[in-house]
């Protein structure tokens, strides 16, 4: 059964405008990419895909891409300028498009972030209101929605593993929302995506970080609409 749309789905979230879609979301799934990254980049390249690919610039959307690589809100006035506060900043950025992508929701972009040595790449979708999904993270499929605190674990596909993580989890007192994995193939890396009502202590960060079998973990804040 499809999920019910509320009244404030449908009102949108407290924002710049001129579009939830093309900046409120745009922003968000930026957002989002920040927190995974985990530090605002040096540099971007952006590929705008579908509707988004052609009125990108028109709805403001280059604007709230580069507004939410620096982390602003999407309510925040210097989303109007932040194309100029990008340059101030010096963050490097490139944009694309790609008007024809049958594949892919029709608004859709792609963002490779990167930090001194560290990139990460990130396939979001702009659903309306403000609501987005973070579809792929580093090629692996993850389907979240950045609404509730979330944790990324990419770790060898080993017997046992989900398990033994919601297991961890539910030690400390966290309600496991979602949680989907994905994989290379079997026995190789594998990438998991827990949506939860509350986030993990630092301790079972930690802990989590420290087994032999898990390559990275990343935590994604609650990104509010």
């Amino acid at each position: 059964m499809p999920e019910k749309s509320s009244i404030f789905d449908m009102i949108g979230p407290v924002m710049i405008g001129p579009s939830s879609s093309h900046t409120a979301g745009v922003v968000r799934i930026a957002k989002a990419a920040v927190k995974i990254l985990g530090a605002i980049p040096d540099s971007a390249e952006v590929i705008f895909y579908n509707s988004f690919a052609r009125t990108y610039e028109g709805h403001g959307s280059d604007r709230a891409i580069l507004a939410g690589l620096m982390d602003f809100n999407t309510d925040d006035k210097r989303i109007r300028d932040a194309i100029e506060l990008a340059r101030q900043s010096g963050l490097k950025y490139h944009f694309k498009s790609v008007g024809n992508a049958s594949t892919l929701h029709p608004n859709s972009l792609r963002i490779t972030i990167s930090k001194g040595d560290r990139t990460i790449e990130v396939l979001g979708e702009s659903k309306g209101g403000g609501i987005i999904n973070i579809a792929e993270v580093n090629g692996f499929k993850a389907d979240f929605s950045a609404a509730l605190n979330t944790m990324i674990i990419f770790a060898d596909d080993i017997k046992g593993s989900i398990a033994f993580i919601a297991n961890v989890l539910a030690h400390d007192d966290c309600n496991i929302a979602t949680m989907s994995v994905s994989r290379k193939g079997k026995n190789d890396l594998a990438c998991q995506v827990i949506e939860m009502d509350s986030t993990v202590k630092p301790v079972t960060f930690e802990y989590l970080k420290s087994l032999s079998w898990v390559k990275e973990v990343i935590h994604v804040p609650a990104i509010v609409l």
